[in-house]
């Protein structure tokens, strides 16, 4: 009677018998952690000295909660972000999986591990909004990985989510290998609000952050919809060195 059984039903019938793998390695896992222990201990998390603002790192150690000058001299439109660590190593090769392959699992993992890697900020949050893709990008890749993150984090905060809060409303282009500043000029613009969000603590989610431009620019546009506070949320914060 199993012959007669369409492969998929099959497939997901022993997926159900089968512990889940890990997303780093294949092992199987035995409890209800995301990773393994040895993927985990690769995938550690920001350190405590960093501006609580952009989540970056001081060069040397300070007390927590001291701003960066960066964020002093211009304060971006977002009020803090939140990371699972830094962007590399096995962190990387996630993103990237998960990004170009749409890694089996990795969506749900990285979600539940963000979820634990939070600033409280973040989790007071009123609703999740993922950075979007433009359509035409969208049609081209099928699927966008910020909005996978965004629902599946929605779910595990007990949050509410809307994936269209904002609408990328040109093509930018791509972003790597651009500076700071003409990273700004290529969004400038590119974003906008289908609706007003007055008095909302949005918890902004994207897959990196590098220079920051996408989530000031998405932050921007939300804030001038009304948005009280803009928290971001990704899963990884790449040092400026690499821009």
């Amino acid at each position: 009677m199993l012959n007669t059984l369409p492969a998929t039903l099959l497939s997901r019938a022993i997926d159900r018998l089968l512990p889940p793998l890990c997303p780093g390695c294949d092992r199987y896992l035995d409890d209800q952690a995301p990773f393994c222990a040895g993927c985990l201990r690769q995938l550690e998390p920001l350190p405590a000295a960093r501006c609580p603002r952009c989540a970056l790192p001081y060069p040397a150690p300070l007390e927590t909660g001291h701003i960066c000058q960066a964020c002093g001299e211009n304060p971006p439109p977002y009020d803090g972000v939140s990371a699972i660590g830094p962007y590399r190593g096995l962190l990387r090769d996630l993103v990237h999986g998960l990004k170009f392959r749409r890694l089996p699992q990795a969506d749900s993992a990285l979600a539940q591990l963000l979820a634990g890697r939070l600033s409280e900020a973040a989790r007071r949050c009123d609703l999740v909004a993922p950075v979007p893709l433009h359509p035409g990008r969208l049609r081209e890749r099928s699927f966008n990985q910020s909005a996978l993150i965004a629902r599946k984090l929605a779910r595990i905060l007990h949050s509410n989510i809307d994936a269209r809060l904002l609408t990328r409303t040109r093509p930018t282009g791509p972003q790597p290998g651009l500076r700071a500043e003409q990273r700004r000029v290529n969004l400038r613009g590119a974003f906008t609000a289908r609706k007003e969000c007055c008095g909302y603590r949005v918890l902004l989610v994207d897959d990196v952050l590098t220079t920051g431009a996408t989530v000031a620019e998405a932050a921007r546009i939300l804030k001038q919809a009304g948005a009280a506070e803009v928290q971001v949320a990704v899963l990884g914060r790449a040092p400026r060195h690499l821009v």
